[in-house]
């Protein structure tokens, strides 16, 4: 379950970054939230990438 709790630590940890750019309209906050969403998204592909090789190797 590693995997899933690097997961929920990256969404947990933009919470408040959200919060700021949608209710305050921060701009810095909205920034750190594009850059986390990035690093949400290579995260995903590298996952993707894991299981399809564990699938494979089955």
């Amino acid at each position: 379950m590693g995997r899933y709790d690097e997961l929920t630590n990256l969404v947990e940890g933009l919470g408040g970054d959200f919060s700021k750019f949608y209710d305050k309209g921060n701009k810095a906050a909205g920034t750190r939230v594009r850059k986390g969403m990035q690093a949400l998204k290579i995260w995903a592909q590298d996952v993707r990438k894991e299981v399809q090789a564990k699938k494979n190797a089955m």
